[in-house]
């Protein structure tokens, strides 16, 4: 199913919310709802049981925390939820790679998209309602026999580095 296959199926008293103007809760609730049938495929594996429940959960929770967070009465507030929700796509966007064994790269590579076009969107959102910049370092890691390292001249950059085990 595409985006705008899906879009004519949402109930009308969805669409006609003034939530339904905000991108991200579109592309949220159409993410969980295509997730639906990743999720009946990766519950049928029993090496995938715990996963798919934890993806499916994990999705929901995007639409439902930016449109919570949508209904707040101040920025500071709304910024908390849309946090939120970015979490639970960053959380969604682990789970289906973890899921690629099953539900093949193809569709992996399509939910990924997916996902990251809503962090970006959230990454605009969040600052926009605290009525500040969110900037996230980009930093640059060199895979040197077997292990991590950052790139020295991206430190200044980075707002922590944390340890692999």
């Amino acid at each position: 199913m595409n985006y705008s296959d899906w879009e004519q199926e949402v109930y009308s008293e969805i669409r006609e919310d003034s939530l339904w103007k905000m991108e991200a809760y579109r592309l949220a609730l159409f993410a969980a709802d295509i997730g639906w049938h990743d999720v009946s495929k990766l519950i049928n594996d029993n090496r995938t049981i715990k996963l798919s429940d934890q993806l499916y959960r994990a999705l929901g929770s995007i639409g439902a925390n930016v449109s919570e967070g949508y209904s707040r009465g101040t920025g500071k507030d709304r910024a908390r939820f849309y946090e939120y929700a970015l979490g639970s796509v960053r959380e969604s966007r682990v789970w289906y790679f973890n899921a690629r064994h099953i539900l093949g790269q193809d569709v992996v590579q399509h939910r990924i998209q997916l996902l990251t076009q809503i962090i970006r969107l959230l990454l605009v959102m969040v600052p926009q309602q605290r009525g500040n910049i969110l900037r996230e370092a980009e930093a640059v890691y060199i895979i040197a026999e077997g292990q991590l390292e950052i790139d020295p001249a991206m430190l200044p950059t980075l707002l922590h580095v944390v340890p692999l085990p």
